[in-house]
């Protein structure tokens, strides 16, 4: 593809959500698309024996507003793969994701995740397995390198060798993943950031899109890495505040910023809520989670959280919920005004 193709492919990638474990289900990615739409979403990893040998419908269900959505597969076997990026064709997915970078025990057992760094041929294969069995893009995520494996070399030729096979998106968690001797949670945090790592991987391969994820949390942040690369991946503070997504689509892809304010995007999400009971027997609180950083910094936000998290209000229906929720929001509201009034 020439130049300006290859612009318009990489844009793309220009902001995404990041999978997360147990957080970018889709009732949360419905939620986020109510709030951005030209955002890339991310399903949590799903991997490729629980799609074999599991139930495909409850991990790749997703709604149909969540486009452009990524599929993101863990698991090591291109013929498994394979199979699995072909069912994610099928169900409607915009792009398959490789996962090699989660670091935790669970997924070192099954030999995929960031362990796959020190096996980039079988990456390679994998991802040609895909290739050939799939239209849509095929991705990569993973670190910068392994345990105390810190040069850049290491990465460069994973990147090098996969993107041989096909590859031409990778999106990079600039941090180390430590296969012993720390939780995922904490491979999250104590491994240093190294975004210029990813920045040279870009110069050094200047025909792939190149993505970087990792302690990304304020638009100014975003705005250095974008001088850099060509796309940030944002994860939890994108879950944690979702409220920052308002702006993306203008701010990165020179459409409009949301315009929905929060109340019709909480409604939304009751209107949501209450399709999801009638059509698949979801409980009105397993949606309800996602939402609880909405109203991240405003006053009320507090007690308005404690109800929607209010376990005795489970057998409520979600709209008898969502109206005491309001209530203590607005009265917590009103109190503060009469405070300035005052």
């Amino acid at each position: 593809m020439n130049l300006e193709q290859k612009s318009d492919f990489s844009r793309g990638w220009r902001m995404s959500v990041a999978p997360m474990l147990d957080w970018s289900d889709k009732h949360c990615r419905y939620l986020h698309r109510l709030i951005t739409k030209h955002t890339r979403l991310y399903t949590e990893m799903v991997t490729t024996g629980a799609l074999t040998h599991g139930d495909p419908r409850r991990h790749l269900r997703f709604d149909e507003t969540e486009h452009p959505v990524a599929l993101q597969l863990g698991g090591s076997d291109p013929a498994e793969l394979a199979k699995c990026a072909q069912l994610g064709q099928d169900w409607g997915y915009d792009e398959i994701n490789l996962n090699c970078g989660c670091p935790s025990d669970r997924v070192q057992r099954g030999a995929f995740g960031a362990c796959l760094m020190n096996e980039p041929g079988l990456v390679a294969d994998g991802v040609k397995a895909m290739r050939d069995k799939v239209d849509i893009p095929v991705t990569v995520k993973h670190r910068i390198g392994i345990d105390k494996i810190e040069s850049y070399d290491f990465v460069a030729d994973f990147v090098g060798r996969v993107s041989e096979a096909g590859c031409e998106v990778f999106i990079v968690h600039a941090r180390n993943a430590w296969l012993q001797g720390l939780s995922p949670k904490e491979n999250r945090e104590i491994p240093p950031l190294r975004y210029d790592l990813a920045w040279q991987l870009k110069r050094d391969f200047p025909q792939l899109t190149i993505a970087v994820n990792g302690g990304l949390k304020t638009p100014e942040q975003f705005d250095e890495q974008l001088q850099h690369v060509d796309g940030v991946m944002v994860g939890r503070e994108a879950y944690y505040n979702p409220w920052i997504m308002q702006d993306w689509d203008q701010r990165y892809y020179g459409g409009s910023a949301c315009a929905l304010s929060q109340d019709e995007i909480e409604l939304a999400m009751v209107d949501y809520m209450e399709r999801e009971a009638v059509e698949d027997g979801t409980p009105w609180y397993a949606i309800a989670r996602h939402m609880l950083g909405m109203r991240h910094g405003q006053r009320g936000a507090r007690r308005w959280r404690q109800v929607w998290s209010n376990h005795k209000l489970k057998p409520l229906p979600a709209r008898e919920v969502w109206a005491q929720a309001r209530a203590v929001l607005l009265e917590d509201q009103l109190k503060a005004g009469d405070s300035a009034s005052a």
